[in-house]
């Protein structure tokens, strides 16, 4: 490739790091419906045509948010499961991260897990930073599965829960003073090593 070619290589995805970065501060400050791609081509000082070079439109760019936070997540996980002693413990670390993660970042969460960012979920075509999200997940799960339940249904049924809490957590649904109870509750039914 001719050094002029990796130049402009290295600008476009600098480019499309900036309207990535760019869409999900929007998101986070004003929520998604803030993020359009006039919005967009405004703060970063670009054309909308340019915008529409790297996404087809809104729904793409929410996809290149989940799967940025995907990997985030996928790390917070690891990195908080890591830190723990004894199966139940990473449990209990991974299931915090996990709510920790869905509490700071209510906009990617919701690119990964509410909105359509033209992702396939569970399937063979999904994106590596979601099978690897949900490989951080069954790593710590399947200390505790048990021998009589696949690793793999038994990770989705924890983090179908996990979801759950995050969910009603964030519309205010839930006592916020019992969070942590919540926790050793899964933890102790669920997850009982």
């Amino acid at each position: 490739m001719s050094v002029q070619k990796e130049r402009k290589a290295r600008e476009r995805a600098v480019r499309e790091r900036l309207i990535v970065a760019t869409a999900r501060e929007l998101a986070e400050q004003q929520g998604w419906d803030a993020v359009t791609t006039r919005r967009l081509a405004e703060r970063i000082e670009y054309s909308q045509p340019v915008l529409y070079s790297h996404f087809r439109g809104k729904r793409e760019i929410i996809g290149a948010v989940a799967l940025e936070g995907a990997a985030e997540m996928a790390a917070a996980v690891r990195a908080a499961a890591a830190g723990a002693d004894g199966p139940r413990e990473r449990v209990t670390a991974l299931a915090h991260a996990y709510l920790d993660f869905a509490e700071a970042n209510p906009a990617v969460y919701e690119a990964l897990f509410q909105l359509d960012g033209g992702l396939a979920y569970a399937r063979e075509d999904t994106p590596e930073p979601l099978k690897d999200a949900f490989a951080a997940l069954l790593e710590t799960l399947g200390e505790v599965a048990g021998d009589d339940v696949p690793t793999g249904l038994f990770t989705e049924v924890f983090w179908a829960s996990l979801h759950g809490l995050a969910t009603l957590t964030r519309a205010r649904r839930l006592l916020p003073q019992d969070a942590a109870q919540r926790v050793e509750l899964l933890v102790d039914r669920l997850a009982a090593a």
